[in-house]
């Protein structure tokens, strides 16, 4: 009949409407997403969107292992003398501090590049 839908809605088999996967689609495991970009370059950014309209400096685009960066992010922190957090591959410092934040990772050998704000 032309025009007909032949769309299946509702069964009771099982077995009806289940595809089959080809065994490379099962064995490949998805790439898990990047925490942000590593260039060679970390970024300082100034952000104030999300957070009742206060400033924050955002170090992104540093390789390091989770310890190393919250190690880092205490330094910043005690630098800058106020608060933060280090999570998701990037270090979250309260206010603007993005300065002291370039210099002091300048000391430290990156190549820092203020962005944002």
């Amino acid at each position: 009949m032309p025009g007909r839908d032949d769309t299946l809605v509702f069964s009771t088999d099982p077995t009806l409407g289940r595809r089959e996967t080809p065994a490379a689609e099962r064995r490949a495991a998805p790439a898990p997403p990047a925490a942000g970009k590593v260039d060679g370059i970390v970024r300082v950014w100034l952000e104030r969107k999300g957070r009742n309209g206060k400033p924050v400096s955002i170090v992104r685009g540093l390789a390091l292992p989770p310890s190393a960066l919250a190690a880092l992010a205490g330094r910043l922190k005690r630098t800058c003398g106020t608060g933060g957090s280090a999570k998701d591959g990037e270090i979250i410092i309260q206010g603007d501090h993005r300065a002291r934040i370039a210099n002091e990772l300048e000391r430290d050998g990156h190549r820092v590049k203020l962005a944002g704000g």
